[in-house]
């Protein structure tokens, strides 16, 4: 919901098929995901599977990528957290809520404050209720307002009078930020029962029942408000609420609008926490100062510094960058991953052609091409940042190297299990 403007604007209208071509691309990482847990079975991830199958220096350069990620996804909270609340005061600037959002996002977690599973159990349900009453009123609403006939109810896959493959595949770009999530599913390889089967079954139905779901969605707000113009700058970030306005009302309005500020506000804060956490580990690693980024609060233990880095770069990316440019460029770090993943699980089972799994190299190759078409079809700001992000760590790989001998990311997990 909170991507639907954004990739209306860009796909011009084609959010549907959008995000159904990019659940192509994830399900088919989403294998390769799964099979390289089996391989790498003590909590792996990308940089760790693309380290030890390709090259640790490329495992470093997926590991920053990903970094980038995490440094991002808290920045593009605090625009649609910032955007939302507008909603509510619009009386109120944009910057002070961009300054209130980045502070309280680092201010708990400088306190360690975290939701029980009990409480992200609760809010899940709850959320999950208001996208049935928001489905329900698009019922009522398309079936006795805006009663769709004949090819009016296909627009939303394919509208000849708007329809251009290069926006298309543009808008497919931005749309997997969807899906961003689902291979930290990976990660849990350690905590899982038989995960040689469920880490698989997990990370695929993750991305199958995310896509689905998600096309319901904008499926229904497509034909709610049939795509004629681009949304205006003023409500693109948070175009979703404003199809409930129309589809509910006012009502239905700020309950979907306060729905999506709390979520936003739980990755924001929990995102912000896991980029600290990554920076710890990295320089744990030796591939970033030690001395700073790895000093922790000696009474919570959490580590400071790497809070308030992320936070400012939150307060300062509020204000250099747009929603969508935030998500192309987090798209941007993770098609790299992807792509190493894809390109790791292809180069493992083509050394071990004995292994009996289906589809043991066409599913990554297809995984890997597919991938590689959305990234080229990023935005080209989105791309030269990206690879400027890269040079700045590859330099930074080298200094560190050049001042003392330390292996990149994903070059110290154990061997792969057979």
């Amino acid at each position: 919901m909170g991507i639907f403007g954004v990739v209306s604007n860009v796909a011009r209208g084609h959010v549907v098929s959008a995000i159904l071509i990019a659940m192509v691309a994830m399900l088919f990482t989403a294998v390769s995901y799964g099979r390289m847990a089996r391989v790498y079975p003590s909590a792996g991830s990308a940089y760790t599977y693309v380290g030890r199958e390709l090259h640790p220096t490329l495992g470093y350069i997926v590991g920053w990528s990903m970094l980038m990620d995490y440094i991002l996804n808290p920045i593009i909270c605090v625009i649609w957290c910032s955007a939302a609340a507008r909603n509510i005061l619009p009386q109120v600037p944009y910057a002070a809520w961009a300054i209130a959002f980045a502070v309280l996002f680092t201010a708990l977690n400088l306190r360690g404050v975290r939701t029980s599973g009990t409480v992200n159990g609760l809010l899940a349900i709850g959320m999950s209720l208001v996208v049935a009453v928001f489905l329900a009123y698009a019922v009522r609403y398309l079936a006795f307002i805006a009663r769709p006939v004949g090819g009016e109810w296909l627009r939303p896959f394919y509208d000849p009078a708007t329809f251009s493959a290069s926006r298309l595949f543009r808008g497919t770009s931005i749309a997997v930020l969807t899906y961003i999530g689902f291979d930290g599913i990976s990660t849990m390889s350690e905590e899982v029962e038989n995960p040689e089967r469920n880490i698989m079954l997990a990370t695929v139905l993750t991305c199958l029942v995310i896509g689905l779901l998600s096309a319901v969605e904008v499926y229904v707000a497509q034909l709610s408000w049939p795509f004629r113009s681009p949304f205006p700058a003023t409500i693109v970030d948070t175009a979703y609420v404003h199809v409930a306005e129309r589809i509910g009302g006012r009502l239905l309005f700020h309950l979907l609008n306060a729905t999506l500020l709390i979520a936003n506000l739980g990755s924001g804060i929990a995102a912000q926490f896991g980029a600290a956490r990554l920076l710890y580990g990295m320089a744990q690693g030796g591939s970033l100062p030690r001395r700073f980024f790895s000093a922790v609060a000696p009474r919570t233990g959490i580590p400071r510094n790497n809070v308030l880095v992320i936070g400012a770069c939150a307060l300062i990316g509020a204000f250099l960058l747009t929603y969508e440019r935030g998500a192309e460029l987090l798209n941007f770090g993770a098609f790299i991953a992807f792509m190493g993943v894809n390109a790791a699980a292809l180069v493992h089972y083509r050394r071990r052609p004995g292994r009996q799994v289906p589809l043991a190299t066409t599913a990554p190759l297809l995984g890997l091409l597919v991938s590689g078409f959305i990234w080229l079809n990023l935005n080209h700001t989105a791309q030269l940042l990206g690879v400027l992000w890269i040079v700045l760590g590859l330099l930074l790989l080298f200094l560190m190297r050049s001042t003392r001998e330390t292996p990149p990311a994903g070059s110290t997990e154990s061997a792969p299990s057979d």
